[in-house]
């Protein structure tokens, strides 16, 4: 359907809305009976021809065959389709014979709906139409409705008829219909100030689409194809790709049978889909509403070919307890094993965050993915998603786990970058991801990225936000520079590029790099009094001992009203735990002791101030010895903690020694893939003390949290080679902490296809201010001459 046949529809069909619905439905609402009334007359007007067939069906079944139950197969060959009504009634005829009883038309109406076949029962019910229709008979504006929907002057089939006059109603497809539907949702949602966050999937992508999965294999296309959506809305990438490979004038024309399978959460996109799977003969039955994250509907199956636009920038928080429980993913689509650094398999996190679920959907289609032990050919896959998928997420986390699971098992065919307000609902850049798990020979270990941003035409008028389109040509120069694997530069500003890497070119080591911890410390009366106060309840706890001194330890319980109170009006929002252990007098106690023990220790060892915190922590030790008091680990911690900061001139605080000697050494240089002499680049140092080397003695220093760095390091590099280079240069102390090294994937068209503009010259700039200058002053001249 072309874009004035398109708007002179939507236009009619917003007119019914405008000219019957007033006052009767609030206008957010209106598509609670424009929508289904669109697709109800686009079944009716098919059925109309055959009315006569399909009673004639009935009352042989009823009265000669003597069926109890009317047979489904008689009924859908008389009607010439997978649906049919085996009421007295169609549209046309309820509106030709209505009274002014509004009752009357209504019960008539009724018996209309529960004469079709179950398979559009269930479209009925999903756009609760029964209950509209009582609206509107009881508002007395039903008849109106029906005048207009069977008006000779709308064509909602897809058929191309004429209207009175004899002038062309062109066919409405099921893309047609779809671009109907999500403008009609948009016009709606505007009148509620709501987005409709749906991005339908424009005729020219899914043209590009259906090129770039069918045409590579258009000589090896299996004899019964099966095509998939998870997220199917209407229909038209499943419609569009059985039209593409079943075009007789194509370049393509596939003799086989092809079935169509999809799932939509949405009920009115389902049920328009569902009324289109009908019209053209597909099992309806392959059509499935609700989650596809929440329900695998077709766990078991896999499909020839997929093709979706996922929904993107989407929560999917409310389902999470399907897929995951605490950490664990129990959604065997969502589980992966990937390598870590040493080469070893393990469980991996593939789940992105829950604000934004379109790589699950990716996941997937990979999970339906058939082997090709049972495809040759391999499976194919088109998804179209938005730049996020390409970048967000950390070494490490699910987004990137699942580019790097998807390009280490060799997947990833290509992506193409796509121009900007090319979607209906969304100006954003947009991407198609193209997978096979059945490369080519000159394919494989390689990913092909196209940049055609830049190739677009405008729309006349813009359809929402989109405001261009890309024309044959265009599809045509994408696809010859996928087919060929090419790798072309872009000339100017225009034009297509295309470059080709290899698989691990995507991918790096997230390296941490460590700083030694350098403390100074020294008693004083002030850090010793914040030891009063547990660190996690220091606010709280301060402000009791401030208002109320000794009392927090001889009569707690009477301040629990005045603290819990105080913590209210602070907005602390405290955890019961938290709440029970300020209210503890045991703790406050215990708080008490450790702050008498650090000033028993001051008085013994002094208020001086150490430079070599080793020297400090040995004091104490020797201290707390003589006074016989025993702590544990965390509260020697914490008195330390208390009395020492961070000074960049202090000695490093040592954690400890080991003995490196004979295997023990041979393990951790191959562990490490260095040298004896580079382990202090991995944070091994040899001691002070005379022949410490040959007795196999490495210091190890505590790190400084706060100074700890990371460096992402490609994968072809090497991570010490880089680390000499780029690191130890400017941070002669620092070392490579190798076990906390992960790897990450991301892909940056911004990295690969920049173009340097060089600043324009001084002389250029000067030269405008001079001549903006000279304009100016002639226009003060001529206002003043006026004057």
């Amino acid at each position: 359907m072309n874009t004035s046949a398109h708007n002179k529809l939507v236009s009619f069909i917003w007119s019914i809305a405008d000219d019957c619905l007033r006052d009767v439905y609030v206008r957010g609402k209106y598509r609670d009976v424009i929508l289904p009334m669109v697709v109800l007359r686009r079944l009716d007007a098919l059925l109309e021809p055959s009315k006569d067939e399909v009673m004639e069906e009935v009352r042989f079944q009823r009265e000669e065959a003597g069926f109890t139950e009317l047979d489904d197969t008689g009924l859908r060959g008389a009607s010439g389709y997978v649906f049919y009504n085996t009421s007295v009634w169609t549209l046309q005829k309820l509106h030709d014979t209505a009274t002014n009883n509004q009752q009357l038309l209504e019960a008539n109406f009724t018996d209309y709906l529960d004469g079709f076949s179950d398979n559009v029962k269930e479209i009925v019910r999903k756009f609760n139409l029964k209950s509209q229709v009582r609206h509107m008979a009881n508002k007395d504006v039903l008849l109106d409705v029906l005048e207009k929907f069977t008006s000779p002057y709308i064509n909602l089939t897809p058929h191309e008829k004429l209207d009175p006059e004899g002038r062309k109603l062109p066919a409405l497809s099921n893309l047609g219909m779809g671009y109907v539907f999500e403008e009609l949702i948009r016009k709606f949602n505007e009148e509620n100030n709501e987005e409709a966050g749906e991005h339908f999937t424009p005729r020219e992508v899914i043209d590009l689409m259906t090129h770039l999965v069918f045409e590579p294999i258009k000589d090896r296309l299996p004899p019964v194809m099966t095509i998939y959506d998870p997220a199917c809305g209407s229909g038209g990438m499943l419609t569009e790709s059985q039209n593409f490979i079943k075009d007789e004038e194509g370049m393509i024309r596939a003799t086989g049978d092809v079935y169509l399978f999809g799932k939509e959460i949405n009920d009115e996109t389902y049920a328009i889909c569902k009324s289109d799977m009908m019209i053209k003969g597909n099992d309806p039955e392959n059509i499935k509403n609700g989650s596809t994250l929440s329900t695998d509907e077709f766990a078991g199956r896999q499909f020839d070919f997929m093709l979706s636009n996922p929904p993107y920038g989407k929560s999917w928080a409310s389902e999470v307890k399907y897929i995951k429980d605490g950490n664990d993913v129990i959604d065997p689509r969502f589980r992966i094993r990937l390598k870590n650094y040493w080469g070893e398999e393990e469980d991996a996190d593939a789940i992105p965050r829950s604000s934004d679920g379109q790589l699950l959907f990716l996941m997937e289609m990979v999970n339906k993915l058939k082997p090709l032990t049972a495809a040759p050919a391999g499976s194919r896959i088109a998804s179209v998603h938005n730049g996020s998928s390409l970048f967000t997420g950390d070494a490490g986390g699910g987004e990137s786990n699942i580019r790097r699971y998807l390009i280490e098992n060799d997947l990833l065919e290509a992506i193409i970058q796509l121009p900007n307000n090319l979607f209906y609902n969304t100006g954003i850049t947009t991407y198609i991801w193209l997978l096979s798990n059945g490369k080519t020979a000159h394919r494989r270990g390689k990913v092909q990225l196209i940049d055609a941003g830049p190739l677009y035409r405008k729309l006349r008028k813009n359809l929402g936000a989109k405001n261009c389109e890309l024309a044959p040509e265009h599809i045509h120069e994408i696809l010859q520079a996928y087919l060929q694997l090419s790798n072309i530069e872009r000339t100017g500003d225009e034009g297509l590029a295309s470059r080709v890497f290899d698989n691990p070119d995507f991918g790096y080591y997230k390296v941490t790099i460590e700083r030694p911890k350098r403390l100074k410390a020294q008693f004083s009366a002030e850090r010793i009094a914040e030891l009063r106060f547990d660190n996690k309840l220091r606010e709280p706890m301060a402000w009791a001992w401030e208002t109320y001194g000794d009392r927090v330890y001889t009569d707690l319980p009477a301040l629990e009203k005045d603290l819990i109170d105080w913590c209210e009006k602070q907005d602390l929002n405290l955890a019961r735990k938290q709440q029970e252990a300020l209210l503890k007098p045991d703790n406050w106690l215990k708080q008490q002791v450790l702050m008498n023990t650090a000033t028993k220790l001051m008085r013994a060892i002094g208020t001086d101030e150490y430079h070599n915190f080793n020297v400090f922590a040995r004091e104490v030790d020797l201290e707390l010895k003589a006074l016989g008091v025993k702590l544990s680990a965390s509260e020697k911690k914490q008195i330390l903690d208390a009395v020492s900061w961070y000074d960049a001139d202090a000695e490093k605080v040592v954690k400890g020694t080991i003995k490196l000697k004979g295997d023990k050494l041979n393990e951790l240089l191959a562990h490490l893939n260095c040298t004896e002499a580079q382990l202090p680049d991995f944070g091994y140092y040899t001691t002070e003390k005379p022949g410490a080397s040959t007795r196999g003695e490495y210091l190890e220093y505590e790190t400084e949290s706060d100074l700890r760095d990371t460096e992402n390091v490609p994968l072809k590099d090497d991570i010490h080679a880089y680390f000499l280079r780029e690191v130890k240069p400017h941070v002669a102390e620092a070392w490579i902490n190798l076990d906390a090294t992960k790897i990450g994937y991301e892909i940056s068209f911004n990295k690969y296809f920049y173009r340097h503009k060089p600043l324009r010259t001084l002389e250029e700039v000067s030269a405008d201010i001079l001549q903006l200058e000279e304009e100016s002053e002639g226009l003060i001249k001529s206002i003043l001459s006026l004057t």
